[in-house]
């Protein structure tokens, strides 16, 4: 007699009592604009499907983020302009594909980025001491936060009110995600962001690579500065970017090893590469031509085996 037999009912009755029944939750969404956010929106689509009550927090002079039967959309007043986002948008997405030189374009890009910043740094500002918004936080009893940390304001709000912390990204500049996940990161053999090298890599390329993550230190430490002084502010307590970022509980990576080198992860990094790939559907001519051409091929295919058993066998050797 095996041991499942042997167990009771009156036995298994106190475990089952133990399960919880799975239940939609109450999630809070603080998104980041532009393209960032249309990923981010195919993610609320299945979970609105799934019964879960979503909230999403924005600034006024919002751009792409819009009104949806699939969430509650929320907004606080900022000291800004929808204008001036999409001005600074612009020339971000010009510098890329600019033939200054390389030299220039590093400038211009340095100059957009610290704009950047400083702007999203007065938005999260202004929602962190926005008393109305913050006392709605607090009394809507949250599950979770949803949020892009590429801007860390949502995860400010989290540690704040003790809310756990969904991270959704594909990366961050100077590789705060992989240091506030606690992964390990050797330069001899993790290639760092724009670099161009692979996970392969040749000694003065491993020294490129060593070089440049030397200069990250300062370089992000510029951008997110800002952040750094809001959340010590709010917080009450010193604070880094990388700090900030280490209670994340899930992140939710968009990549893929298909693409990406592979990397050492934690066990709290799920890569989800594929989210933003549209479902296939078939085309109704082509599918069509094809129908019609397998029916003429098997068609041809039937004539001529038939012609085969009609001719006379003949000994070739």
């Amino acid at each position: 007699m095996s041991w499942r037999s042997k167990l009771h009912p009156k036995v298994l009755l106190p475990f089952l009592g133990c399960l919880s029944l799975a239940t939609a939750g109450k999630l809070l969404v603080i998104p980041m604009e532009g393209s960032h956010w249309l990923s981010m929106k195919e993610v609320l689509a299945e979970l609105s499907k799934r019964g879960h009550e979503i909230v999403v927090i924005a600034p006024d002079s919002k751009m792409l983020i819009d009104s949806s039967g699939m969430y509650e959309l929320k907004m606080y007043p900022v000291p800004f302009k929808k204008e001036e986002m999409e001005e600074l948008m612009r020339s971000l997405s010009a510098n890329c594909f600019s033939e200054e030189p390389f030299l220039m374009r590093f400038l211009n890009t340095w100059d957009n980025f610290r704009k950047s910043s400083a702007m999203f740094q007065t938005s999260c500002s202004s929602l962190l001491y926005n008393k109305e918004m913050m006392k709605y936080i607090k009394e809507s009893k949250f599950d979770a936060i949803f949020t892009d940390p590429l801007t860390p304001c949502g995860q400010i709000i989290a540690l704040h009110f003790s809310i756990p912390t969904v991270f959704f990204l594909r990366g961050i500049p100077c590789a705060i995600d992989i240091h506030a996940a606690q992964s390990p990161d050797p330069p001899s053999y993790i290639p760092r962001m724009f670099s161009l090298n692979t996970d392969h890599m040749t000694f003065p390329q491993r020294v490129k690579n060593f070089l440049i993550s030397i200069s990250e230190t300062f370089t992000c430490s510029m951008i997110f500065s800002p952040f750094e002084s809001l959340a010590s502010d709010f917080l009450q307590k010193p604070m880094t970017i990388t700090q900030l970022l280490s209670h994340g509980s899930i992140w939710l990576k968009r990549l893929d090893f298909v693409f990406d080198y592979p990397m050492p992860v934690m066990p709290n990094m799920i890569f989800i590469g594929g989210i933003n790939c549209g479902q296939k559907k078939p085309l109704s001519q082509v599918s069509d031509w094809l129908g019609k051409l397998c029916a003429i091929a098997s068609c041809a295919l039937f004539c001529n085996s038939s012609l085969l058993f009609e001719l006379k066998a003949k000994i070739l050797w």
